[in-house]
This record gives structure tokens, sequence and C-alpha cells, in this order.
């Protein structure tokens, strides 16, 4: 009897602790901020993401760029106050002028350091929208627009944010350069 009594109450705690536990949240990539509940995985269900993924190169006013773009998923992001999980691409990139010399080399740096992350598709023109966490300091901070033009290219339009470094602010002798390519027009980069 005790063992019909002890299998009962496994029985009914079990089914118990299944029933009270909440399955994390799948989201697509292009919902909205506002629409991601806490602990929510916005996750690449339609693969949106996989055609960035290479190493692309472009040239530009005398500089040669080269983009690495992977793709991680399951991405811890905290924005807005919220707490989620996120496929996302990432970008480093290495920046050399036209005598070769490497002015910057971001693929051995984490993301805190110079990242460039995705974080939303635009689905009304197909792009995908990144954010630049900017160099030393966070000068050059902003926005990355990528976008598909056909199997080998895409076009980059690099939208950095104001930041004014007063004497004293960022320590040391940092190199507070900007070496992104910014453009009026998108930029052509084409697949490697």
């Amino acid at each position: 009897m005790k063992n019909t009594i002890f299998k009962t109450l496994f029985l009914i705690s079990l089914i118990n602790n299944f029933l009270s536990c909440k399955a994390q949240q799948i989201m697509p990539l292009n919902t909205s901020i506002d629409d991601i509940p806490a602990n929510a995985y916005v996750k690449d269900l339609n693969h949106e993401l996989d055609p960035y993924i290479g190493t692309y190169k472009a040239d530009h006013q005398g500089k040669e760029i080269t983009l690495f773009i992977t793709k991680v998923e399951n991405k811890l992001e905290k924005n807005v106050g919220k707490i989620y999980y996120l496929d996302a691409l990432i970008v480093k990139y290495i920046i050399k002028n036209s005598s070769g010399t490497i002015l910057q080399d971001t693929q051995n740096m984490n993301l805190q350091n110079n990242g460039i992350s995705s974080y939303r598709i635009r689905s009304y023109d197909n792009s995908v929208i990144l954010y630049y966490e900017g160099t030393n300091c966070g000068v050059g901070w902003g926005n990355v627009f990528l976008k598909k033009i056909n199997a080998t290219q895409i076009s980059w339009l690099y939208e950095p944010d104001d930041l004014m470094i007063l004497p004293g602010q960022c320590p040391g002798n940092p190199d507070l350069i900007i070496y992104l390519p910014e453009t009026k027009d998108p930029l052509i980069f084409t697949k490697q």
C-alpha cells in the first residue's frame, strides 16, 4: 500500500511539474521589439539570414574592405530592458589602405569590441538591420543596413550616429577614427 501511495504521489508531482513548465516562446525574426516576451527566442524560421553568410569584398576611397559574415543562433540579447534570444548575423572585418597596410581588423575581437550584429529584418525591403557598437569609446556607433542584391552581391549602407568625445573622456591615446565605409549611396560588396 505504501508503494502505491508513493507511486501515485510521485506521478502527481511529475505531472504537476510538467504542466507548470513553460516552453520557450519562438517568434519570427521580423517580430517588433514591443511584441517580444521575456526569454523568447527570435528565430530565423525561414532562413532569411543564410544568404548573407560568407566573405565579401569592396573597394572604397582607396581602401579595401573585407567583411566576414557569420550566423549565430540563440544569442543572448538585452534590449530596451528585455532579455531574449536571437538568431543574428555577426560581421567582422578587415580594412586596408591602398598600400595594403591594415587599418583595422576585428576578426579576433569579441562582440563587445567593435561588434556589428543584426537585430531586425525589414520585410518591406528584404534588408537586415545591424547595430555597430563603434570603435574606442563608442565613436561611430550606429546602424548598418545590408540588402541582398543577387547570389554574389550585397549592398551596405552605414549610418553612424553622433558622439562627441571631450578630452579625458576616453582614457589613453585611443584611435578615434571611424574606418567603416560611410557612403551617400549603398556600397556594393561581392562574395568571395
